[in-house]
C-alpha cells in the first residue's frame, strides 16, 4: 500500500509500533537510565553509533523516538532532536553551530529568552549577534561576514508578527555556507514547511501547539540531514539535554489531535481579528492572514494556513485603562504562553527590546490566543473589556 504524505493521516499514523509494543496502539513510557548490553561487543559497537540504538536514558527512549520520528515525519525532515523545553530547542540549536569567535544573525522580531540567550549567554562565551531587520529579505547578504555561522529566523515574530522572506534570506546564506533555523512553533508544520523553502533546521517549543493542553514542557529540533542531526543531537547531550518520557508521551498524544485543533484556532482567532478590526480603540491588527498586514503577500505565498496566535495595537490610552480591561477578563487569562486549549491575552513591551528597527506605535500592544472557546464568547468578552478600558480612560 502506498505510504500516505497527508498530513492528518502523518498525525494519526507516524511513531506508531503497535507490533513492537504488544498490539498496544499508542507508544508506552518507557522510564529508563541504565540500558543492559547482553555482550561486551554489543556495548562497544553501540558507543560507536550511540544515537541509532538506545544505550543510555539521557540519550533516549523508544517513547522519544516516537515521538521525534513522528515529528521528522510530519515536517518532512530527516531526524528530530526533543529536549525539555522550547528555550532549551532554541539554545541547542544555535549553540551546536557557534564557538567563540563566531558571528550570529538573528531577527530582531525574535521571542524574548532568544534575545535574551545570545546577549546574557552567548555573549559571554565570545559570540557576537547581530539583529536584523525581520523585513530585510536578500539584503541579509550584506549582513554576513566570514565569520557568519548561522542565522535565526522567526516568522511571525510572535509578539510583532512580521513575515519573513524566509526562501530569500536561506538562500543568501547558503550560498556563503550559514545554517539556517526557524522558530517554527507559531505556524506548525501544517501551515509552513521550513526545509521546502531552504531551512536547514526547524525548532519548535513543543510545549504549544504540538503539547496542546498546557500541562507539559517540550521542545524539538527538526533537522534537514544526518549531518546536521549529528551536530545537534550530539550537542544536546553533551550538555545534557533530553526529554523526560512522562512530557514526551503527552507531546505525542497532543500531536495527534493538533490538526483539528489548529484549524478551529485559525477559524475563531480570524473571526475575533476581524471584529477587532471593526472596533474605535483599535489602532490596528497584527494578524498575517488579514489582507491589511504588511506581510500578507508572503504569508499567502508560503504559509498553508494560520494559527491562534496575533497581536492588536490600540489607540493610546493610560496604562491604568489597560490594566481595567485585563484585569476583569473572564474568558482570556493573562500567562505566559499560548498554543493551549485556553484563551489568553498579555501586554506586549516591544519598544524596549527591539536594536535594528523601531517600533512607532504610540499605543499599547496586547497579544491574544484565541484559544477553543466559542469565538462569540470570546468577542463578547472583549467587549466588555472595552467598555472597562473606556470607563477608565474617560
Amino acid at each position: 500500500m502506498a505510504k500516505s504524505r497527508r498530513a492528518d493521516t502523518i498525525l494519526t499514523h507516524a511513531g506508531l509500533n503497535p507490533r513492537g509494543n504488544e498490539g498496544i496502539v499508542n507508544p508506552p513510557v518507557y522510564h529508563a537510565s541504565t540500558i543492559l548490553f547482553p555482550t561486551l561487543e554489543d556495548m562497544e559497537a553501540r558507543a560507536l553509533r550511540p544515537f541509532d540504538g538506545f544505550n543510555y536514558g539521557r540519550s533516549g527512549t523508544p517513547t522519544t523516538r516516537a515521538f521525534e520520528n513522528a515529528v521528522a515525519e510530519l515536517e518532512g525532515g530527516h531526524r528530530a532532536v526533543a529536549v525539555g523545553s522550547g528555550l532549551a530547542a532554541v539554545t541547542t540549536a544555535i549553540s551546536a553551530f557557534v564557538s567563540a569567535g563566531d558571528h550570529l544573525l538573528v531577527a530582531d522580531s525574535v521571542y524574548g529568552p532568544t534575545r535574551a540567550y545570545c546577549d546574557k549567554v552567548l555573549a559571554r562565551f565570545g559570540v557576537e549577534t547581530t539583529y536584523y531587520d525581520p523585513c530585510i529579505g536578500a539584503g541579509i547578504e550584506r549582513l554576513i561576514r566570514p565569520e557568519t555561522r548561522a542565522v535565526y529566523m522567526e516568522s511571525p515574530g510572535s509578539q510583532t508578527f512580521e513575515i519573513q522572506d524566509v526562501p530569500a534570506i536561506a538562500a543568501a546564506a547558503r550560498a556563503r555556507g550559514v545554517v539556517t533555523m526557524i522558530d517554527n512553533t507559531w505556524a506548525t508544520p501544517l501551515f509552513f514547511r521550513p526545509f521546502d523553502h531552504g531551512v536547514d533546521l526547524s525548532v519548535h517549543a513543543a510545549t504549544k501547539y504540538m503539547v496542546g493542553h498546557s500541562d507539559a514542557m517540550m521542545g524539538i529540533v527538526v533537522c534537514r540531514t544526518e549531518e546536521l542531526f549529528q551536530t545537534v543531537k550530539s550537542y544536546a547531550n553533551h550538555v545534557g539535554h533530553h526529554a523526560a518520557p512522562d512530557d514526551v508521551y503527552l507531546a505525542q498524544r497532543g500531536l495527534r489531535s493538533m490538526g483539528a485543533r489548529l484549524r478551529q484556532h485559525q477559524e475563531s482567532a480570524l473571526k475575533v481579528a476581524r471584529w477587532l478590526e471593526g472596533r474605535p480603540e483599535v489602532a490596528r491588527v497584527l494578524h498575517p492572514a488579514l489582507p491589511q498586514h504588511p506581510g500578507h503577500h508572503l504569508w499567502r505565498r508560503d504559509f498553508a494556513g494560520s494559527s491562534g496566535l496575533f497581536g492588536v495595537v490600540l489607540k493610546p490610552v493610560p496604562k491604568s485603562a489597560v490594566a481595567a480591561m485585563l484585569n476583569g477578563m473572564e474568558l482570556f487569562g493573562m500567562g505566559y504562553s499560548w498554543g493551549g486549549f485556553e484563551s489568553l491575552i498579555t501586554l506586549c513591551h516591544v519598544a524596549r527590546i527591539r536594536t535594528a528597527t523601531r517600533w512607532e506605535d504610540a499605543g499599547p500592544l496586547l497579544r491574544l490566543h484565541v484559544g477553543l472557546e466559542d469565538p462569540d464568547d470570546l468577542i463578547e468578552d472583549l467587549a466588555r473589556g472595552f467598555t472597562r478600558l473606556n470607563q477608565s480612560a474617560g
